[in-house]
């Protein structure tokens, strides 16, 4: 059994005084794929933030490689090897697609690895390559997804956190991006990805996380949340 590289015990996070994710459970095993899927509004995307640093958890502990992670700001998570693409992509306008990766590679100091890295991205995504010197938000939906991963893969990480890989992506570019993270994840780096496309995401995970309303209703390997008739009532139409 692989070692767990990201536990999270009773979660509980929100917006000010507003509640939206209550006792949530969920482990990353170290070199797994994990997803977690939901309706839209269920509170995915908070479980993220919270585990980036970006919101503050009201109750609960998030334990990292053996080491609960307590109040800090999100440069401290990056600095572990937490690190998110958030949903959106949040590209920076007025900045090269290499300028952009190069961003995702500040707080490093190891020149001859960030050059190794750079090539790295680009073998995953050579429109990148291609494209290197344009302004990163004029590309396509699907290349500024690939610049936003591979923005996250420069800054080195142990457990890289997607919100929502396909989101207004064509199937082929979706494709394209499952195939990259396949390598991504078969040279070590964990995967937490969260993705409303609940069929896409069984498929390319190990594990799975069910949230409903900001509560974690299920869980197990991909394939058994995938034979799980309530799973595929409400999110397969099955």
């Amino acid at each position: 059994m692989s070692a767990t590289l990201l536990e999270v015990r009773h979660l509980a996070v929100g917006y000010g005084d507003v509640q939206v994710v209550w006792n949530v459970d969920l482990a990353v095993p170290q070199g797994d794929v994990v997803a977690l899927i939901g309706s839209n509004g269920a509170g995915k995307s908070t479980i993220l933030r919270a585990l980036s640093g970006l919101l503050q958890p009201t109750g609960g502990t998030i334990v990292f490689d053996g080491e609960e992670v307590r109040a800090e700001s999100p440069l401290d998570f990056v600095r572990r090897g937490l690190i998110h693409v958030p949903e959106g992509r949040r590209l920076f306008a007025g900045l090269s697609v290499l300028d952009n990766l190069m961003l995702g590679a500040y707080g490093r100091s190891d020149r001859g690895a960030i050059s190794t890295d750079i090539e790295r991205v680009f073998d995953l995504f050579p429109r990148l390559r291609e494209r290197r010197r344009q302004d990163a938000v004029t590309l396509s939906g699907g290349e500024q997804q690939m610049c936003a991963i591979g923005r996250g893969l420069m800054a080195a990480p142990r457990l890289l956190l997607i919100d929502e890989l396909s989101l207004g992506l064509a199937p082929k570019v979706v494709d394209e991006l499952i195939e990259a993270l396949r390598k991504v994840n078969a040279a070590g780096t964990s995967l937490l990805v969260v993705e409303q496309d609940v069929a896409t995401a069984l498929e390319f995970a190990d594990h799975a996380y069910v949230i409903d309303q900001g509560r974690s209703v299920a869980a197990g390997t991909a394939a058994e949340i995938l034979r799980d008739p309530s799973v595929r009532a409400a999110y397969l139409g099955i």
